[in-house]
């Protein structure tokens, strides 16, 4: 479905600014999927093995099919293995993916490509070396899942899990808002939603990196973010029926605010940590210096 897009130089799009800053890069925030077609290309596999178990009457075609579904199995498994593994590597404090879905994937690869040997050459060491095979090549091709967490020395597990809680809950309302702005056919307010969407993810990671501010940001991360999912729904289904000017208006200009709300939010939070971090070092002067340490 074509999209109509918007700008400065649009007709539509306005030649004023409403202050000297510079408008953020389209791209800042901007994502690459981590699967890829290395991934996807292990959709194929299954396939085959089942169209050529068609033909092996009734016991052929359901080793086939199970040895399709171990493969179709792996290679779903892989792909969010991958996207875990891009969320874990994307954050300075995470915890290892709780299922090792890459290992996993490499298993049922394994079991897959050791049923469609056993077809083809019945009996029992060539299952076993293709499986083996195919599973060592998955794991070198893909890796493994990681297996310990990251930067969660000396951090309270307990706060960590409901920071957890109250990030799925601010990443729920987010996804929300895309899809309700998607209803409204708007170009331009979409590229607005996804700016105030990479500040509200800026304080997530600042929330992760440090539970203490969870009590600070709970307010930003529920209640606010409640209410523009709300508006956001309310704008789309308006905005869908009449191509109000005005409700778009006053819907950017809510934007906006939130977007200076969370963005000042977000510096006092990292103020504070740094605020943190001095009183921490006057700590470790003092007591260098009582022990006889002089600086």
């Amino acid at each position: 479905m074509a999209r109509k897009f918007g700008g400065k130089y649009s007709p539509d799009g306005s030649t004023v600014q409403p202050d000297d800053r510079p408008e953020p890069s389209a791209y800042k925030g901007a994502k690459v999927d981590p699967v890829g077609a290395r991934s996807n290309v292990l959709f194929v596999p299954p396939v085959v093995l089942a169209a050529f178990s068609l033909n092996d009457g009734a016991i052929g075609l359901a080793t086939g099919l199970v040895g399709a579904g171990a493969l179709l199995l792996g290679a779903w498994l892989l792909r969010d293995g991958l996207r875990a593994q891009a969320a874990y590597d994307e954050r300075r404090v995470s915890r290892r993916p709780g299922i090792p879905r890459k290992i996993f994937a490499a298993l049922f690869c394994g079991i897959g490509a050791g049923i469609a040997s056993f077809m083809n050459e019945p009996g029992v060491i060539a299952p076993v070396i293709f499986g083996l095979a195919a599973t060592a090549l998955h794991i070198g091709a893909f890796g493994i899942d990681p297996l310990k967490d990251k930067g969660m020395e000396g951090i309270d597990t307990f706060q960590q899990d409901r920071v957890a809680r109250v990030v799925d809950e601010a990443e729920n309302h987010l996804n929300a808002m895309s899809d309700a702005i998607r209803r409204a056919g708007d170009r331009q307010v979409e590229a607005r939603v996804e700016r105030l969407q990479i500040k509200v993810r800026e304080m997530i990671r600042t929330v992760e990196e440090d539970p203490r501010d969870l009590s600070a940001a709970r307010k930003f991360l529920g209640v606010y973010l409640m209410g523009a999912r709300d508006a956001a729904v309310k704008f789309a289904d308006v905005y869908a029926r009449t191509q109000d000017r005005g409700a778009k208006s006053q819907f950017m200009m809510l934007l906006t605010d939130l977007e200076e709300s969370f963005t000042k939010k977000t510096a006092k939070l990292l103020l504070d940590n740094n605020a943190d971090l001095t009183v921490e070092i006057d700590v470790l002067r003092d007591r260098l210096q009582r022990e006889g340490v002089r600086l």
